[in-house]
C-alpha cells in the first residue's frame, strides 16, 4: 500500500505509447528502457529468465516466431522515482487499428525513426493519429552507429513530411563507422561513444566540454570538431527554439539521437523525457464534463481485450486506463453500459504476459481484469455513485474481407467460440451472409497478415484448422437507416448483402463507385463508414 497522496501518485506518473515504422528498433528501446528500471536483467529476456532470448513486449507465439509485434503489450516499472507506464505498439501497419486503441489510453508517445531512412509510411499514420488526440511527442533518431542521413535533412524530413516543429535536445556527430557521440545543448557537453556490449546496462560514457577544444578534437577528429561547431552554429541561428508548453501542446517535438542496439544516448533521453513529459490529466467525458485526473474519484475505460495470455487458464483479460482518482481492489465500481455494480476480478499489474495481483492503482496506471465476457472496447467503468461515460473508441472499416470453412465439421463449438472471443479482441470483425446465418462466417480485417494471426490462433488456441477464401469486396457501409426493406433494396451487381454479430444489416461493395448509386436508387437510405458502438 502507497504511503503517498493519490495526488503524489498520480504525478510522478507517466503514461506512453512507443511508435515507430517496422524495424526502426522499437522494441530494441523498450528494453533499454525496462533494463534501466531494473525490470528485466537482459536484453532480450525476463527477470529470472535468461534462457528466454524472445523480446519481453512480443509474448505471443506467433510474434516470437515472426520476430514482428502484433498485439500492444503493456509493461510498468519505476525509474527515478517516477512510475512507467509503456504501451508498446505494433508497428506493422496491419495492426494500425490496435495501435490507435492504445494511443487512446496514453498520455504522450515516442516516435521511434531509423536515422538511415527518416519518416516512414507507417510513421505517418500513425503520427497522424498523435495530432488528432494533440498529444506530445518525443523523438528518437535511432542507429546513429551505421551510416545516417544528413542531420539537417532528417529534421526537414520530420518537419515536411509530419507538419510538427522539430527541437534537438543534443547532436550527433558523424554516424556510421564515424560515429563520435553526441553534443549535448543543454549541458554544453560532448559525450563520446563507445560500442558497449550488446545486452548490457552500463555503456562507458566521457564528457567533454565544447570549449575544451583540445580534448574535443583529440576525442571525435579534428574534422568532426569543426564540422560540429559549424553545424551548431547554423541551429543556434536557424533551430526553433525550446518550449516546453509547445511540446506539450503536441506543436513541437524534442529530438533526441542515439543508438537503441550499443545502448548509447537511451538514458539520457529517459530522464529528460520524463522531466519534459506529463504526469495524467484531466479527459473529457462524453457530456463534455472535464473529469481531473486528481480530484474525481475513480474512473477508466477498456480499451483492449487479450484472449487466452495464459493458455493453460483459457482466461480473457480486459486492459483499462484508469483515468482518475485511485483505485481500491476491495471497493465496488459502476459499468456504465450495464449499469453493473460489482468488484473487478484479478487486478493485475502486467509486464508482457507477466502478472502481479494489485491492490490499487492510480490516475494513468493500465490494469487487467478478468473478463467473464461482460466488457467490450469502449466501455467506462465509475464509482457506483457516479455516472461518467467517456467517448467510444472508434472501429475502422475492415478492407479486406474472407470467408472461413472449418477443415473439421466436428469442432463447431470450438471454432465459433474461438473467432467470436477474437472478434471481441477487436483484432477481427466477423459477419454473417444476410440469410443463412452463422453457417456462413465472413471476416473483415484492416490488413492482411491479420488473417494469418486469425488462421494461428484458431490453431495453436482452439484447435481448429481453418480454410480462408478471399472476397473481392473492399468498401464496408453501415445501413443506418431504421426502415430499410432490406430484402427490397436495389443496389449494383457487386454489392453484397451482410449482418453483424449484432443484427446490423451492411452492404459489401467491390467498387468505389457503388455505395453512391445504391444510395441514388434507394429513397432515404443512408450508408455509414463507421460502426457506431
Amino acid at each position: 500500500m502507497s504511503t503517498r497522496t493519490t495526488q503524489e501518485e498520480i504525478r510522478r506518473r507517466r503514461t506512453f505509447a512507443i511508435i515507430s515504422h517496422p524495424d526502426a528498433g522499437k522494441t530494441t528501446l523498450t528494453e533499454k528502457f525496462l533494463l534501466y528500471g531494473g525490470a528485466i536483467n537482459l536484453a532480450g529476456s525476463v527477470k529470472g529468465k535468461a534462457t528466454a532470448r524472445h523480446a519481453v513486449s512480443d509474448w505471443m507465439e506467433i510474434e516470437k516466431q515472426r520476430g514482428i509485434s502484433v498485439t500492444s503489450s503493456v509493461l510498468q516499472f519505476e525509474y527515478d522515482d517516477c512510475c512507467i507506464n509503456i504501451l508498446d505498439t505494433p508497428g506493422h501497419q496491419d495492426f494500425s487499428e490496435d495501435t490507435y486503441r492504445t494511443l487512446m489510453a496514453a498520455d504522450q508517445a515516442i516516435m521511434v525513426i531509423d536515422g538511415s531512412k527518416g519518416v516512414e509510411a507507417q510513421t505517418k499514420k500513425l503520427f497522424k493519429v498523435c495530432t488528432m488526440r494533440h498529444i506530445p511527442i518525443f523523438t528518437f533518431i535511432n542507429k546513429m552507429d551505421r551510416d545516417a542521413m544528413d542531420t539537417f535533412e532528417l529534421l526537414d524530413d520530420i518537419e515536411n513530411n509530419l507538419g510538427i516543429a522539430t527541437c534537438p535536445r543534443n547532436w550527433p556527430i558523424g554516424s556510421g563507422k564515424d560515429f563520435k557521440g553526441i553534443y549535448d545543448r543543454e549541458s554544453g557537453q560532448i559525450v563520446t561513444y563507445a560500442d558497449t556490449m550488446k545486452g548490457t546496462k552500463e555503456g562507458t560514457e566521457t564528457l567533454i566540454p565544447l570549449e575544451d577544444q583540445a580534448a574535443a578534437q583529440a576525442a571525435t577528429g579534428e574534422a568532426a570538431y569543426e564540422q560540429l561547431t559549424g553545424e551548431l552554429e547554423l541551429l543556434d541561428g536557424a533551430g526553433a527554439e525550446f518550449d516546453v508548453e509547445a511540446v506539450r501542446r503536441g506543436e513541437l517535438t524534442p529530438v533526441f539521437f542515439g543508438s537503441a542496439l550499443q545502448n548509447f544516448g537511451v538514458e539520457r533521453f529517459l530522464k529528460r523525457f520524463l522531466e519534459l513529459g506529463m504526469a495524467p490529466g484531466g479527459r473529457t467525458a462524453a457530456d463534455g464534463a472535464e473529469i481531473d485526473a486528481e480530484t474525481h474519484d475513480f474512473t477508466a475505460f477498456v480499451f483492449k481485450i487479450q484472449a487466452n495470455m495464459n493458455k493453460a487458464h483459457r482466461d480473457r483479460i480486459a486492459f483499462m486506463r484508469i483515468c482518475s482518482g485511485r483505485y481500491d481492489a476491495d471497493a465496488e465500481v459502476k459499468h456504465v453500459r450495464s449499469g453493473r455494480v460489482m468488484r473487478l476480478s484479478q487486478p493485475q499489474q502486467l509486464m508482457a504476459d507477466e502478472r502481479k495481483i494489485l491492490s490499487e492503482a492510480f490516475a494513468g496506471d493500465i490494469i487487467g481484469v478478468f473478463d467473464p465476457g461482460l466488457f467490450a472496447i469502449g466501455d467506462t467503468l465509475c464509482m457506483p455513485r457516479d455516472n461518467v461515460t467517456y467517448e467510444g473508441i472508434p472501429t475502422f472499416a475492415p478492407e479486406h474481407f474472407a470467408r472461413v470453412r472449418q477443415v473439421d465439421t466436428m469442432k463447431r463449438k470450438q471454432f465459433v467460440k474461438g473467432i467470436e472471443q477474437i472478434a471481441q479482441e477487436g483484432a477481427i470483425q466477423i459477419f454473417q451472409e444476410y440469410n443463412t446465418g452463422m453457417e456462413e462466417i465472413i471476416v473483415g480485417v484492416v490488413g492482411v497478415l491479420q488473417f494469418d494471426v486469425l488462421k494461428f490462433r484458431l490453431q495453436s488456441e482452439y484447435n481448429v484448422e481453418i480454410i480462408l477464401d478471399n472476397l473481392p469486396y473492399e468498401y464496408i457501409r453501415w445501413v443506418d437507416s431504421p426502415d430499410v426493406d432490406m430484402d427490397r433494396l436495389s443496389g449494383t451487381s457487386d454489392m453484397k448483402k451482410i449482418r453483424d454479430m449484432n443484427g446490423r444489416p451492411l452492404l459489401l461493395f467491390i467498387n468505389e463507385w457503388s455505395p453512391q448509386m445504391t444510395i441514388e436508387r434507394n429513397k432515404g437510405l443512408i450508408l455509414s463508414e463507421f460502426r457506431k458502438n
